[in-house]
């Protein structure tokens, strides 16, 4: 684990109960899948770019269900982060589909996945004031 998800952990665990945990988890996934561009990847590949574009761009958030998106992640790594987590695969693949369009949206509120778009802690904090 590097400095900056060390310190993110921190953060993160500081904000205690579901919120906390959310963020962490979101932190996770993107951690794991390759950041922002890594995720958005994930979904084009799976079949599913035109939910992901429109989640980047300015317009309408397509929104996706918790099959689509344990489809797209993967039942093991769902269950890998619910685990973590203490909560069910099927809580959180319905956790993430809720909030991930949104996160994703205001992590890229130009339009477009530009150099600091990555930030996910930032956005994610942003979200919990």
């Amino acid at each position: 684990m590097g400095l900056l998800d060390s310190i993110a952990g921190s953060l993160l665990g500081k904000l205690g109960g579901e919120q906390g945990g959310m963020a962490q988890i979101a932190l996770d996934m993107f951690n794991q899948n390759g950041g922002l561009t890594g995720i958005l990847d994930k979904f084009k590949e799976g079949g599913l770019a035109e939910q992901a574009a429109s989640w980047v761009g300015k317009g309408e958030n397509i929104p996706i269900s918790a099959d689509q998106l344990s489809s797209v992640l993967g039942n093991g790594a769902i269950a890998e982060m619910a685990a973590k987590f203490g909560i069910s695969p099927e809580t959180l693949s319905a956790q993430i589909a809720e909030h991930l369009p949104t996160v994703i949206d205001k992590m890229t509120p130009n339009g477009e996945v530009e150099a600091d778009s990555g930030n996910l802690l930032s956005t994610v904090l942003g979200m919990l004031k």
